[in-house]
């Protein structure tokens, strides 16, 4: 028998009983579906988050300061002194000093991050004020109280976005409000449209370190941000004499951690959906060898006409091959489709991957293959004699 006869006698078993068969294949689909769903929410995740650091562009690199204490520190204008002499790779550098504050305006108050910077800052991270202005030098210099910030910050203490000229209070310190950033993300809690700036010289008073200890740079270029940051380290550890006391990482790096955490955990979690192809795979193989024992005449009589091992065992084998390659098929649908609704409830990009489905359905086809090899070998060793006798 020819294995695309085998195939026709296979669809036609799995008509004949429909529910059966749907009961046999549930355990592919389930494992199929949920494959694919993991692996389109983490590869969308993943898409978001590689857009949001290409947004920052490639060339941006921070530096963390733990120090060591003594007097071996280092200060604002030394790093900026630094970043002038190494113009060739740098062009531009802002401390940043991030702490929690409550702002308030009337009766109206909220928890958000605050960041101290310079003027530098919104150039070095791509943001755009959509009213008013930035922070400027002058402002830094002299310690002016003044504010810049996010599209839901200024909605949720003034009610609306347009919140230039107004004044907040940060933890009982008037400031005014001299510009509102370009909304980036639907103006959501906890997103960076969640966000108030002002000058660092502020913000290391109200900081619990009382100092700044975190710098962004911008190099000059893609081509010179390995150049900046060896000359960063070398600079560092000429004070420090080690790397146990300063971080530098720039953007690229940031994004090869991220490659690296997300595809450790598209593998945890494929291997977890995985348990349910295997109880699949066991399902199909209880359902064959229960269907070897309803069909021990039929084979009785097919090796009394002269069916060879290999035609009988060729048939239960593409049987059970395709009761998986169709669960596998259902699986494929359901979990795409199941994807895209996981992401809308869930305000998710979905990114379905072709490499994700090829393999779920090859995975799916093997499995049939490899737990029907029993059942078909032991269909295959039947005595004729024996197998007429089956009542």
């Amino acid at each position: 028998m020819s294995i695309k006869q085998s195939f026709i006698l296979a669809v036609k078993s799995l008509l004949s009983s429909k529910m059966r068969s749907l009961l046999t294949m549930l355990g592919i689909i389930i494992g199929v579906a949920s494959v694919i769903v993991l692996v389109s929410l983490v590869n969308g995740l993943k898409s978001e988050m590689v857009d949001m650091f290409q947004s920052m562009g490639t060339n941006l690199i921070s530096v963390n300061i733990t120090g060591r204490g003594g007097n071996r520190a280092v200060s604002v204008s030394d790093i900026m002194d630094f970043a002038e002499e190494n113009a060739d790779l740098i062009s531009l550098i802002s401390p940043s000093v991030t702490t929690s504050v409550t702002l308030k305006n009337d009766t109206e108050s909220l928890s958000t991050t605050c960041t101290g910077t310079n003027e530098m800052y919104p150039d070095i991270k791509k943001l755009n004020v959509d009213q008013g202005r930035y922070i400027e030098y002058v402002e830094v210099e002299k310690r002016q109280k003044v504010c810049v910030v996010g599209t839901y910050t200024a909605s949720e203490l003034f009610g609306t976005k347009a919140a230039v000229g107004k004044t907040l209070k940060i933890n009982g310190e008037t400031y005014s409000v001299i510009g509102v950033l370009e909304e980036t993300a639907d103006s959501e809690e906890g997103s960076s449209d969640d966000a108030i700036y002002i000058p660092y010289t502020l913000a290391t008073s109200i900081s619990w370190m009382r100092g700044v200890n975190s710098y962004v740079l911008s190099a000059r270029s893609e081509d010179t941000v390995d150049g900046a940051m060896d000359k960063l380290e070398s600079y560092f550890l000429s004070i420090f004499g080690s790397t146990d006391y300063f971080n530098i990482m720039s953007q690229q790096e940031m994004m090869d951690q991220m490659d690296e955490m997300t595809g450790m955990m598209t593998s945890v979690l494929v291997g977890i959906a995985g348990i349910s192809l295997l109880v699949g795979g066991i399902g199909i193989m209880n359902i064959m060898l229960v269907s070897v024992t309803e069909r021990t005449r039929e084979i009785g009589i097919r090796k009394s006409l002269g069916a060879a091992p290999w035609d009988i065992m060729s048939q239960f084998v593409v049987e059970a091959a395709t009761t998986s390659a169709c669960g596998g098929v259902i699986g494929i649908v359901f979990g795409i489709a199941a994807a895209y609704a996981a992401g809308k409830i869930m305000d998710m990009s979905v990114k379905p991957s072709f490499g994700a489905v090829a393999v779920a359905f090859g995975v799916s086809v093997g499995i049939g293959i490899i737990f029907g090899y029993f059942p078909a070998k032991k269909a295959s060793r039947l005595s004729p004699i024996e197998a007429l006798r089956y009542d």
